[in-house]
């Protein structure tokens, strides 16, 4: 499913505008991302949680050049987690 998609099914659900369910959509998703950014915990209930992680400095191989070794530095990465009522309800679909 696409962000159109998505916007399409909401649209046809709830009767607004497709230009006002996409300006939602875009508007969350770009508050999501604001907040990631500034190291913030978001956490949607029966959804899931979003967060960033720091992923350790560490030594990775090169592969073009097997064997070769390349540091990799340390990083913040997002990532979600699925909640249980929401990995419940997929696996008893």
């Amino acid at each position: 499913m696409t962000k159109a998609d998505l916007v399409d099914e909401i649209a046809d659900r709830t009767g607004l505008t497709k230009k006002d369910v996409a300006d939602t959509v875009d508007e969350f998703l770009e508050a999501i991302k604001r907040a990631l950014i500034s190291g913030k915990h978001i956490e949607i209930r029966g959804f899931g949680t979003f967060k960033v992680r720091l992923r350790k400095a560490r030594v990775a191989r090169n592969p073009k050049n097997p064997g070769q070794p390349v540091h990799v530095p340390e990083r913040r990465v997002p990532v979600f987690k699925v909640s249980k009522q929401l990995k419940d309800m997929v696996a008893n679909a």
